[in-house]
């Protein structure tokens, strides 16, 4: 019992108002901030892909497979945040075992396994199927033969099968683009069927979920590319760069008119909660969504992307802008994830206090393994650019 006191006495210090007590300690923390925003990643690094092979938008050709990668990287660990987050995550196979198509929650698991095994890891194969034959003839040892094994023991070169590897991948990303909006839109439907608690509850909250995701998503791949293509001592594509920063420029366009519009309705409608949604906006999440969210991850970005385009500056400051605001962009988009699962936590149900959310440092729900599990996609990245390069001449990977 003491022990429990020492805990909440620096949490019960910072509660204002009247709140009940089993909202003093918050159920959702940063694991659950986590999991939505690797599946936004995933979204947006996927319908990236998906302009050049549905939409023939030639110019960001250099960052398609970069794209498909980032995406299955990410993909991978996605699920793991939520998992550590439970009590007994070995259990979690029980949500294929048993199937609850009125939960959605456990609908996550076919949506998952769906969008991983039906769409994106065949598109990825038809993509690299002919390179992976021609890297399995020119190596030796164990790296044939997992090439070998990667292609499924395929040797099939003939027009007609390259013809319908082009098709079948074309096909899949077709069927992946509205893939790409389920896995991510169910996300903010999860928050936004959640009448009771009216931070969440809006009917624009999975399509504002999506638009940031396809933000954060494009964002991503541009640091990627303008990271990764220095380091191999080739030169950046200004004409990609610039068509990247393009389509970045007006999905986030798009994603702050519909926060604008989530924002201008609530006012609007001015339900009994607006006076401690008034209140938590103003105090508690004044700095993580006025300052962070929408003045450096929002409008900074849009303003800097906008003023290099219209003064048609120079490559070299182009490339820095670009560099900056998606580094950006990242942090308003997390921001933005914070501030839904987190902020909608931080006030009292009977609309009349508010609490605060204290992170500590080990342990599941810490920082540090948070940490640990925003660095894993990254590190399957660089396994999966060595074993199938994503690069315009991957002989010379």
């Amino acid at each position: 019992m003491e022990e429990i006191i020492a805990h909440l006495t620096p949490i019960l210090k910072e509660i204002t108002g009247y709140i009940y007590p089993n909202e003093i300690e918050l159920h959702w923390g940063l694991l659950v901030v986590i999991y939505p925003y690797l599946t936004g990643l995933v979204a947006g690094a996927f319908i990236l892909a998906s302009l050049v092979k549905v939409f023939n938008v030639k110019e960001v050709q250099p960052t398609y497979r970069m794209s498909l990668l980032t995406a299955l990287a990410f993909l991978l660990i996605a699920p793991l945040p939520l998992l550590a987050h439970l009590g007994h995550p070995e259990k979690s196979f029980e949500i294929f075992l048993t199937p609850n198509t009125t939960s959605a929650m456990a609908m996550f698991g076919f949506v998952y396994a769906w969008y991983l095994m039906a769409v994106l890891l065949l598109e990825i194969w038809f993509d690299y199927r002919k390179d992976m034959i021609v890297w399995a003839s020119e190596s030796s040892g164990l790296r044939r033969w997992m090439y070998k094994l990667l292609s499924l023991f395929s040797s099939d070169l003939s027009d007609k099968a390259l013809k319908f590897d082009k098709k079948a991948a074309k096909v899949l990303t077709i069927i992946g683009i509205p893939s790409a909006f389920l896995l991510h839109g169910y996300v903010g439907f999860i928050f936004g069927s959640i009448k009771a608690n009216p931070w969440w509850s809006s009917v624009l909250m999975p399509i504002v979920f999506l638009f940031s995701a396809i933000v954060s998503g494009i964002a991503l791949v541009l640091l990627i590319y303008m990271v990764v293509t220095p380091m191999r001592g080739n030169k950046i594509d200004m004409t990609c760069l610039n068509k990247i920063a393009s389509f970045l420029f007006y999905a986030m366009i798009v994603d702050f008119s519909l926060e604008a519009l989530d924002f201008i309705h609530r006012i609007y409608e001015s339900e009994e909660s607006i006076k401690i949604l008034a209140q938590l906006v103003s105090g508690k999440l004044f700095v993580s969504l006025v300052i962070i969210q929408l003045l450096i991850g929002m409008l900074v970005p849009l303003i800097a992307i906008a003023v290099v385009k219209i003064m048609d500056a120079p490559a070299e400051l182009r490339r820095l802008v670009y560099f900056v605001s998606a580094l950006l962009v990242q942090v308003g988009i997390f921001s933005t994830r914070w501030n839904v699962v987190v902020g909608g936590q931080l006030f009292s149900k009977s609309f009349s206090g508010l609490t605060v959310y204290k992170m500590g440092f080990f342990g599941l729900e810490g920082l540090l393994v948070s940490i640990i599990i925003m660095v894993m996609p990254f590190v399957i990245l660089y396994v999966l650019f060595k074993v199938l390069p994503p690069f315009e001449n991957p002989a010379q990977s």
